[in-house]
């Protein structure tokens, strides 16, 4: 067996067996396989296409190609979320303290950000003193006594899709939905939670630009879990303007504590309600849908999510007054209140750009390297279907970049559209996949 052979099967659409792809894989993660020849592959992968059963096999291959992390200490379901990434997507600092309320067990690794905002693990470090280094035994022990634990990866996991995604982002060969499945799942099945959800975004601010597309990425992802025997669902959600009214690190963490508190968004709330209704359905903590979203709801009302979201904070050496009192949270030095133009509805809100614009005012990572500015951001006054007099608040940004504000004022207006009020309402949850 060899490289050059694999290559030039692929290249003619013809299916990689088990074998051939374990191959690949483990003599390009030791470094036997040149960068060159893989590069070609991916690009025949992308032209021709994995099956399912070689998608399957990639997925394998990387998994184990690291560490598995064992979770059999931590009593309970245990269960997970992903999503494929978005603008003000702060669902797991919601969704997390809300399942754990109900019982379940939200025990996440999760990844710093590179783009629009930090990461999870980055939006945590905005409260003073949160540790997201824990040890394994610390990690363990907080799932167990409390039902929430979220840490940074400790244990090399999927070696080879980090490779592989490095290789895939040089050579314009990302955009591959197995490519994109396999590493995706790859990851979440090393961590071996007993329930998976997966919050597949599609629209502007979204990798996946169409339904269509997310759809047959989400039947993908949810067949893999099926196949390593994992509880696995996927929500198709809209990412055509920013989730909730927040984009940024500090400003994030703020709403998602009064989204618990029963003050949020109702788009981020609705998302987190569903999301936690699948898990709670697929952990048998509820009989069908409703009840499950009634069980979520009535934890909000009584205070026991908000009170569950504390004593993780406080379990992992976050000051507690800072979520009891928001105000003591530290944003940027300039205030920036960017008022209306014109008067009517907001039609299109363009969410990649909400998100460049946050990363540029210091919110987010255009490298690994690059010093995130957690109190930098933006609040998003208007949403799509609100109406807007002239003169009245459209967005306000923080930042400590003087000289970038009336560029980013400029860029505020290019990214709202506001004209007649459209058609058809702005639709959060396109579909469910199982």
């Amino acid at each position: 067996m060899n490289i050059y052979d694999i290559i030039e099967k692929k290249k003619h659409g013809q299916e990689l067996t088990k074998e051939e792809i374990n191959y690949f894989v483990d003599g390009y993660t030791k470094g036997e396989i040149p960068d060159y020849q893989i590069s070609a592959l991916l690009m025949a992968i992308c032209l021709k296409n994995l099956n399912l059963d070689e998608t399957v096999n990639l997925a394998n291959a990387m998994l184990n190609s690291g560490d598995l992390v064992d979770l059999s200490k931590i009593k309970g379901i245990k269960v997970d979320k992903h999503s494929t990434g978005g603008v003000g997507d702060t669902t797991s600092l919601v969704l997390g303290p809300l399942v754990a309320s109900a019982g379940l067990v939200f025990a996440k690794m999760s990844g710093r950000g590179l783009g629009h905002t930090g990461g999870t693990l980055d939006k945590l470090e905005s409260i003073p003193g949160m540790r997201i280094d824990l040890q394994m035994d610390e990690f363990i022990n907080n799932s167990n006594k409390i039902g929430i634990s979220i840490i940074g990866q400790t244990a090399d996991i999927t070696p080879a899709d980090k490779k592989l995604y490095a290789l895939r982002d040089s050579t314009a060969t990302v955009d591959n939905i197995s490519l994109i499945a396999s590493s995706i799942m790859s990851k979440k099945l090393a961590v071996g939670a007993d329930a998976l959800v997966l919050d597949v975004k599609v629209g502007s601010g979204a990798f996946m630009k169409d339904v269509e597309s997310a759809t047959k990425l989400s039947e993908i992802m949810v067949s893999l879990g099926k196949k390593f025997n994992h509880k696995t669902k996927a929500l198709i959600t809209s990412m055509d303007e920013p989730l909730g009214f927040a984009v940024g690190n500090s400003l994030e963490v703020i709403e998602a504590i009064n989204t618990l508190k029963g003050q949020g968004p109702q788009d981020l709330r609705q998302l987190c309600l569903a999301l936690g209704s699948k898990l709670l359905l697929m952990s048998n903590f509820a009989d069908n849908e409703d009840e499950a979203k009634e069980i979520l709801e009535t934890n909000i009302r009584n205070g026991k999510a908000f009170e569950k979201f504390k004593e993780f904070v406080k379990a992992q050496g976050g000051d507690i007054s800072y979520i009891d009192d928001t105000s003591k949270f530290k944003l940027s030095k300039y205030k920036v209140e960017i008022v209306s133009k014109d008067e009517g509805y907001v039609k299109k809100i363009d969410a990649l750009l909400i998100g460049e614009i946050a990363r540029d005012l210091g919110a987010g990572r255009i490298t690994k390297e690059s010093k995130i500015d957690l109190g930098a951001g933006i609040i998003l006054n208007k949403k799509i279907d609100d109406f807007v007099k002239k003169g009245e608040l459209l967005a306000t940004f923080y930042t400590d970049k003087e000289k970038d504000i009336n560029l980013q004022v400029e860029n505020i207006y290019k990214a709202y559209e506001i004209g007649e009020k459209n058609k058809e309402t702005h639709k959060l949850i396109y579909k469910e996949i199982d």
